[in-house]
């Protein structure tokens, strides 16, 4: 039989990858975001304390449709706008492992249209 590894497992592993070159700090915290097949999510994360700073997705804006380009470039406005309230101006991008786009490409150019330097 062979072992067939999921689209997940797959993502996961370069999600990995990533994250061996990348980390967020006080100064340039991490963006990262998550993508479902219903919604999209995305965190500004501090990797040095392990804190949450910000964070936006289609579930806490009441999006009637999640899953699609207007709905991330929705989350990246918020998150963008979030984050200039907490005074935070540059991050590091973490596309979380997917590639950088249709929704994830959408939400990182809301958020750089939004204040956010990466």
């Amino acid at each position: 039989m062979i072992n067939k590894e999921s689209r997940n497992d797959v993502r996961a592993r370069k999600h990995a990858r990533v994250r061996a070159k990348i980390s967020g700090t006080a100064k340039c915290p991490r963006l990262v975001v998550f993508r479902s097949n219903k919604h999209i999510e995305a965190q500004i994360i501090d990797d040095v304390k392990g804190v949450t700073l910000v964070s936006a997705s289609s579930v806490s804006l009441k999006l009637e449709n999640g899953s699609n380009v207007d709905a991330a470039k929705k989350v990246g406005a918020a998150l963008a706008e979030a984050a200039k309230a907490k005074k935070i101006s540059n991050v590091v991008f973490d596309r979380g492992g997917y590639i950088y786009h249709g929704r994830v490409a959408a939400l990182a150019d809301a958020a750089r249209e939004g204040g956010l330097k990466f």
